[in-house]
Parts: C-alpha cells; sequence; structure tokens
C-alpha cells in the first residue's frame, strides 16, 4: 500500500544529501518521485518504492508539528 504523498510535501529521509540536507521537496508523485534537495536546490528522480523506505517523517503544508 503506497504512503499518502503529495505535491508540495517536506520529506525528511534517513540518510543525508552531499550537501548536508536531509529534507526534500515533493515536485512530482506517481510511480517516481521528483525531489527537490531543501539544502543545495538539486533535483532528482527517484523509484518511489525506494523514496518511501528512506522517509522518516513527512511535513505538510498547514499541519503544525
Amino acid at each position: 500500500m503506497p504512503m499518502d504523498i503529495r505535491l508540495g510535501d517536506v520529506l525528511e529521509l534517513k540518510k543525508t544529501h552531499p550537501c548536508g540536507a536531509k529534507e526534500w521537496s515533493v515536485l512530482r508523485v506517481g510511480m517516481d518521485f521528483k525531489l527537490k534537495c531543501l539544502g543545495c536546490g538539486r533535483e532528482v528522480m527517484a523509484p518511489r518504492s525506494k523514496v518511501e523506505k528512506s522517509i522518516k517523517k513527512v511535513k505538510r503544508e498547514g499541519e503544525t508539528l
């Protein structure tokens, strides 16, 4: 069962990007995710299954944490 990930969500992943950031913004959702690193701005495409396994936390616009 796929997770409920939406456009504009911010994902905190388990591993850090080489720039040191752990947070990624979701730009595209489908079989693949298009993610933008919030540290350096790099955009990557990654398979949904791989991304879902590495998610630590999902932050939504308008939700209090």
